[in-house]
């Protein structure tokens, strides 16, 4: 009993994808304003994309350098325990806590 489900969802789901398909090819072919729209901003996306891979390729360890923090520390440049003596009262009174 389920092998028939599953042979029936698959096979909706194939005739799902090859109509959808079939529909996208037919406006792809047709000579419609908002396919053209599409064809230019598909290409824009595909050269973008294509342009920051090889501008990553070229500039990226020039970049991850840029912002690696060098130095001695937990990370990198930071101290190991961070002062919070600003946080103190000028009077040198606890800070305030809640209580029930």
């Amino acid at each position: 009993m389920d092998e028939t489900w599953d042979f029936e969802f698959l096979s909706r789901i194939a005739d799902s994808c090859l109509s959808f398909l079939s529909e996208f090819v037919e406006d792809w072919l047709a000579n419609d304003m908002r396919v053209s729209i599409f064809k230019i901003l598909l290409c824009w996306l595909i050269f973008s994309l294509i342009a920051i891979h090889f501008a990553w390729k070229v500039y990226g360890n020039t970049v991850n350098d840029m912002y690696y923090r060098q130095g001695t520390g937990q990370n990198g440049g930071t101290p190991d325990t961070a002062p919070f003596s600003g946080w103190d009262n000028a009077a040198g009174e606890s800070p305030k806590v809640h209580r029930d």
